[in-house]
């Protein structure tokens, strides 16, 4: 999961605690080393929560105040979905403590970010909003657009590796004098100290971060059925490692972000996945659909919801669909009014 290394800082505590969950010894053609725990699939949930919730900011920060951005929701949403999460993998997989205390780590840190930030634009940041029109400076302006660049970088890379250094010097590049000097100087202040204290940690956790851990596998393998040469060329990152009795491959596609495009495409192919990952359980799908009654899906279950704040008339829908009805799954949301798929937790 690319929020994994966030938590160096905990790897002291979880070194104490039980090693990598144990992936039952079951018949696959999928190598050991490429298997991952079904629990995985839900437990990933709310580190990429902490993906959608910067990117929920960026879209709404891009013509409203930070003041008005509900920081209190989004911790009390991502609180809520680690307990669905929790109670949907306690009693039916193997413990998994390592995750466990890296949701706490990275949960309790989100809080007190979000909280610190809360405070600052409901005193600070609202009295300075009132002085301008949301967004006249070039520092706000700056701001929308480097929150976009951060969600764009983290669906994809480790956090501490975006260049907050260089945001920091985008902010003091912007003129000094001009219109609304309050909101400009306090923004520069504001957008100084966010920026620098980020550069300091995620340079920390960087070096932490090669020290603590190895390299994530980049590739999750799946089993293919249905399997057509069509698909090659949709999917030139796909890699077929070996070809199955009964159309079936086994194959590589790339993990997090491009793994979810990548099971559209196979979806829309008329392929089906028979194993993702070592499983042919269950996998964690979430779709962005309208409020109200979600789209029901054949063999599949609705985990929880959760209203976007910002957008009132949207909600998130996680389902939990079984591995071998995710192709089928996956069209109908597509299918389905205005709706979106989201993530695929790739476990």
């Amino acid at each position: 999961m690319i929020l994994k290394a966030r938590i160096v800082l905990a790897s002291a505590l979880t070194a104490l605690l039980a090693a990598s969950p144990v992936v039952p010894d079951v018949e696959s053609p999928t190598p050991r080393e490429h298997r991952r725990g079904t629990e995985q699939t839900f437990l990933t949930f709310p580190e990429w929560f902490l993906v959608f919730s910067p990117a929920e900011y960026a879209a709404f920060v891009a013509h409203d105040g930070p003041s008005a951005f509900p920081f209190y929701g989004h911790v009390a949403q991502f609180w809520r979905s680690y307990r669905a999460v929790y109670d949907a993998t306690k009693a039916a997989y193997p413990p998994n403590q390592e995750y466990h205390v890296m949701i706490a780590v990275i949960g309790t840190s989100t809080t007190v970010e979000y909280g610190v930030r809360l405070a600052y634009e409901t005193i600070i940041g609202r009295i300075t909003e009132l002085t301008t029109t949301y967004p006249s400076t070039e520092e706000d302006r700056l701001a929308a657009r480097v929150s976009q660049e951060y969600v764009d970088f983290i669906r994809v890379r480790p956090w501490y590796e975006f260049d907050f250094a260089g945001a920091l010097g985008r902010v003091w590049r912007t003129s000094f004098w001009g219109g609304d000097l309050l909101r400009k100087w306090e923004r520069k202040y504001a957008l100084t100290t966010e920026y620098g204290l980020k550069a300091v940690y995620g340079w920390v956790i960087l070096k932490a971060s090669h020290a603590s851990y190895g390299e994530a596998l980049p590739v999750t393998m799946v089993v293919i059925g249905d399997y057509n040469e069509g698909l090659a060329a949709d999917l030139p990152d796909m890699k077929v490692v070996a070809r199955l009795p009964n159309r079936a491959v086994l194959a590589s596609l790339p993990r997090y972000e491009a793994f979810t495009r990548c099971a559209l495409l196979v979806a829309r192919r008329g392929a089906r996945f028979e194993e993702i990952a070592g499983n042919r359980s269950v996998i964690l799908v979430t779709a962005l659909v309208p409020s109200g009654p979600p789209p029901t899906l054949s063999d599949a279950r609705v985990l929880f919801t959760q209203p976007i704040l910002t957008e009132p008339q949207r909600q998130r829908v996680a389902y939990v669909v079984p591995v071998a009805s995710l192709d089928e799954a996956l069209r109908h949301l597509e299918g389905a009014r205005a709706s979106t798929v989201e993530h695929v937790f790739d476990y």
